[in-house]
């Protein structure tokens, strides 16, 4: 039985343990290797599985994906690394039109088994280029499942469960709870669905839906809430595309309010599309218009300011209560 462990940790112990198992399992990315990546997710793995299963690369985001795909496609799981999703741009053309395409272009006789990690989300006082959250870029592509953990035991099952399936799969790590919650992780731990939304507290006067970092303040403002004697309904979405709508759609039929809560821009966000399918499917059962907690359309500032960029508890439970008075 191991510590209660962080969310880097625990990616760490998740690809320890796929390692060990498939020795089609690589690694690949900057400083991974030697230096066990800049949040030493990958620590002491260069040391245990050689250089040939965790291979440092030049600072070349076109060519770790292009590389990863390649090796995908001929049979090995290769999981890559983006230091920064700020990064990840370079390597969106290989992801959407080779690794999106993989199966489809080849009628099913190729697969691509291949995962992207790459810390995103603001929240650790990091320059400029270090705190996207476009997750919404990803998730317009088909063909390409979008993950996103929220605490170390999502981290390690999500992540087990990604490196087995057979096709490509963008994983992001929210850095700004990457060492903020611990939990019992261990090799018993079980992997994880994917494509499922996680209820983390039933509820019965509004659903607040959330992914990665905002579940920490998520669980925050309905604790606050409860305070007041309102109920609320914690849905993490986990799997942002494909979209397990059914979850949510079930909580916010019996509780006719919503509000949908994420870091990256407000506009033509994955909360965007969550509230159409709201608005499309159980209208008739919406006592309040769905309402959202975002942060702004404009880049992530600067550490100064970022906290007011990032949603916050009160800005949560303000649009609860607003929520539970409309008439």
């Amino acid at each position: 039985m191991t510590d209660r462990i962080t969310m880097v940790e625990a990616v760490n112990l998740a690809l320890d343990h796929a390692m060990k198992k498939d020795t089609d399992v690589v690694l690949l990315g900057e400083d991974i290797g030697v230096n066990g990546g800049v949040f030493r997710a990958t620590e002491g793995l260069r040391n245990k599985y050689g250089f040939r299963r965790v291979m440092d690369t030049p600072l070349a985001e076109t060519m770790i994906a292009g590389v990863a795909i390649g090796m995908a496609a001929q049979g090995l799981k290769p999981v890559a690394e983006i230091q920064f999703m700020g990064f990840i741009f370079p390597a969106m053309e290989q992801l959407i039109c080779h690794a999106a395409r993989m199966r489809n272009r080849t009628r099913g006789r190729l697969s691509c088994p291949l995962v992207l990690r790459a810390p995103f989300g603001g929240g650790i006082h990091a320059p400029e280029h270090h705190s996207e959250s476009v997750e919404a870029l990803f998730a317009h592509i088909p063909g390409l499942r979008v993950v996103i953990p929220s605490s170390p035991i999502r981290a390690y099952g999500l992540l087990m469960s990604a490196i087995k399936d057979p096709d490509p799969i963008i994983f992001l790590e929210p850095k700004r709870i990457y060492r903020a919650v611990r939990q019992q992780v261990d090799s018993s731990t079980r992997a994880l669905p994917l494509d499922t939304c996680f209820t983390l507290k039933a509820g019965c006067d509004i659903s607040l839906i959330t992914w990665g970092a905002s579940v920490r303040e998520t669980k925050e403002a309905g604790s606050e809430l409860e305070k007041h004697g309102i109920s609320a309904e914690i849905i993490d979405v986990a799997t942002i595309q494909p979209l397990d709508i059914d979850t949510i759609l079930t909580s916010v039929r019996k509780t006719g309010r919503c509000v949908i809560i994420h870091e990256a821009c407000k506009s033509f966000g994955v909360g965007a599309e969550i509230s159409a399918q709201i608005n499309e499917k159980v209208f008739d059962m919406l006592k309040a218009p769905v309402a959202r907690v975002t942060g702004f359309d404009t880049t992530m500032p600067y550490y100064r300011m970022e906290h007011h960029f990032i949603p916050a508890v009160d800005d949560i439970v303000k649009a609860a209560v607003q929520l539970l008075t409309y008439n």
